[in-house]
């Protein structure tokens, strides 16, 4: 618990000032910052309660591990796995990205999340690059199954164990293209992600092309990117997942220049207010609170490795 302060005073002197100073200052070394993420993630997931299990690194070493090879529910996070498996086919040539898969209203997930959901004229058709784009935004449950009907799951689960991650698998069900999203542990979400932006999973183009759907503006908001301007979110790659009392969001920070600098898997649940799937979850609050200060504590040092990623662009539109 925090040292109480009465309300108006600053106390410049007490422990507690110097603490916060400190979390807030950026520092220039990537042991500070590695020490700054921690203390920060454990503030926040204490008062958010619960269990997490998380696995944090800065500039390529480790700043947080909290049971980080405990398998875990996925939820949704399991989606940019398997957006890797899909990519891994189009590399291939086994798919392209402009190919169509139909969309009858049998395949529509009834009172789910995303947008075919709310379309009501079927059939319809959607592009696999239109699939990708709902699947990893805005987490669209039919983009379940209509990437089931390119990347069966028994393919995507072979796909994974291939690339190295053989806890990372969705869960098969009688009709082979369908499947639940299945469980990961958060070191091995944690080294997915760190593969693909160290561009050994993919293709460079297909590993840019992920990457800025998942740095777009309308990707996740609800959680790390929350309390950020534009320009900020646009240095954050993220997926986030939510189902029953599990709430969870993995991804990537990178650095003014474009290189990965930090990369977060964090996966709680046991939380109060299961029912709330919205900011104001108490782990929603937590991972708000998380990420502007994980940013600035990375803003003084470089990031790992050599690739850099522009930002996507962005401009606003009004019509015409």
């Amino acid at each position: 618990m925090g040292t109480a302060v009465a309300a108006g005073s600053i106390l410049t002197g007490s422990p507690a000032f110097a603490q916060e100073a400190d979390i807030e200052a950026s520092p220039a070394t990537p042991d500070r910052a590695r020490q700054k993420v921690k203390r920060v993630y454990d503030d926040a997931a204490a008062e958010a309660g619960g269990i997490w299990n998380s696995y944090i690194s800065v500039a390529g070493q480790v700043a947080v591990d909290v049971a980080s090879d405990e398998v875990v529910e996925a939820y949704s996070v399991n989606k940019v796995a398997v957006a890797v498996t899909l990519m891994d086919k189009i590399d291939r040539g086994l798919l392209t990205l402009d190919q169509q898969v139909q969309v009858p209203a049998s395949i529509v997930v009834p009172g789910g999340d995303g947008v075919i959901i709310l379309d009501g004229a079927y059939p319809s058709a959607f592009t696999l690059g239109h699939v990708l784009s709902l699947f990893l935004t805005v987490s669209d449950d039919t983009c379940v199954r209509l990437v089931g009907l390119v990347v069966p799951a028994a393919e995507i689960n072979e796909i994974l164990v291939a690339k190295g991650f053989p806890r990372t698998q969705v869960t098969p069900v009688a009709n082979p293209n369908r499947y639940f999203l299945g469980k990961t542990t958060p070191r091995e979400t944690h080294d997915l992600l760190q593969a693909l932006v160290a561009g050994t999973l993919l293709s460079p183009a297909s590993t840019e092309y992920l990457l800025s759907i998942l740095r777009s503006q309308v990707a996740f908001t609800d959680g790390v990117r929350r309390e950020m301007s534009s320009v900020d979110r646009a240095r954050i790659a993220t997926k986030a997942g939510w189902l029953n009392d599990g709430r969870n969001e993995a991804g990537v920070m990178f650095d003014a220049a474009g290189k990965p600098v930090l990369i977060y898997s964090m996966f709680a649940h046991g939380q109060a207010s299961p029912e709330d799937f919205g900011a104001t979850h108490p782990v929603r609050q937590a991972t708000a609170k998380m990420g502007p200060k994980f940013l600035r504590a990375v803003d003084k040092i470089a990031g790992a490795g050599t690739q850099a990623f522009r930002a996507p662009a962005y401009r606003q539109y009004n019509g015409g």
